[in-house]
Order: structure tokens, then sequence, then C-alpha cells
């Protein structure tokens, strides 16, 4: 079961890091928030993952579609607040 809690965390933390990714010029920047959503996503809901990746692999993972995945993980998130 998902939680509106664990929505809510997952909502807050991608959110703010995008805003920081989208409209940073520092690759070490963007770097480090690679790594720390990657780590964050290996610890939060295997059920929530599931759902805001559509079951890809590699979700949040892939350093070449980040961005892309990023931004698609905080709309999905967002819907479902």
């Amino acid at each position: 079961m998902i939680t509106k809690d664990s929505i809510e965390t997952a909502y807050s933390f991608l959110h703010q890091k995008r805003n920081v990714y989208i409209h940073s010029n520092l690759d070490w920047q963007k770097d480090d928030i690679e790594y720390a959503i990657g780590t964050y996503v290996d610890d939060m809901s295997k059920e929530l993952y599931e759902v805001i990746s559509d079951g890809r692999a590699g979700f949040l993972r892939d350093h070449k579609r980040f961005g892309e995945d990023i931004t698609l993980a905080v709309e999905r998130l967002e819907e479902m607040l």
C-alpha cells in the first residue's frame, strides 16, 4: 500500500532536487543530485517506485535520461497528491 506520507515525502524531495538540477550549470552539482536521487529511490517504497517509473528499469538511474525522468517523476507524484 502506498501511503499519502510516502507520496508527499517523495514529491517534496524530488521536486526540490529537480528545481536545482534544471537550473544548475555545474556538472558536479548535477552529478551529486543524480547520486542523491539514486540513493533515495533505493530506499523508497518499491510500490511507489513502480508506479512513478511505469515499471521501467533504470528509471531515475540513467544519466542520459535523468533530466526527463526527474521531471516525469515529479509530475506523476503531483498527480497522486
